[in-house]
């Protein structure tokens, strides 16, 4: 068995995480202000509480992260989890803090380092592990983002799926190609 290198591992990395923001812009952008923070149950997050969580986390975890530990002094978690104050555009960029860190820190991960320790609460883990725990934590949370905004929404959905009953029609357009992989593969081509 042939065995996968670090330089295959992390480009996949890097197009699941491009991949998943792709998802997160396309549900947010779907949404009102008052969609955006609204909360299908009383005892349940919104999707805004979701980025504010999200952008705490990742800055925290990949700023500085070769020589600081993951879960900074300064990172206030239970906050996170509270209903933002501001509009919709300082939200996005305490988002986008967040999220430029965790892409600037994969950027900065190669075969020379991705086997290194660092650490997440006083927990060793190599890289590799750290990268893996952050790409699951992502994904869980923006699953949880677009079931959210579907709850929420009020009018027409764009699927960032393919839609159900349109998989053979996906299939015979995209079938062998890497647009079969994605919904967004006409965005991603014109790019």
């Amino acid at each position: 068995m042939k065995m996968c290198d670090s330089t295959t591992w992390l480009d996949a990395m890097r197009e699941t995480v491009a991949s998943y923001r792709r998802m997160i812009d396309a549900t947010i952008a779907q949404l009102t202000d008052a969609e955006l923070h609204s909360r299908p149950k009383e005892d349940s997050n919104s999707v805004a509480i979701i980025l504010r969580h999200l952008g705490g986390n990742l800055q925290s975890r990949w700023t500085d992260y070769l020589t600081t530990d993951g879960e900074k002094p300064d990172r206030n978690r239970d906050a996170e989890f509270l209903d933002w104050d501001g509009d919709r555009q300082s939200l996005i960029e305490y988002f986008d803090r967040g999220w430029s860190a965790f892409v600037n820190a994969i950027e900065s991960i190669d075969a020379e380092n991705v086997g290194q320790t660092i650490f997440i609460r006083g927990e060793s883990h190599t890289i590799a592990a750290a990268l893996t725990r952050s790409v699951t934590h992502l994904t869980y949370h923006v699953g949880q983002i677009v079931m959210i905004a579907r709850m929420v929404h009020d009018g027409e959905w764009r699927w960032l799926t393919i839609a159900p009953g349109l998989s053979g029609d996906h299939n015979n357009r995209t079938w062998g190609t890497k647009a079969s992989r994605s919904v967004f593969a006409d965005e991603e081509n014109a790019k």
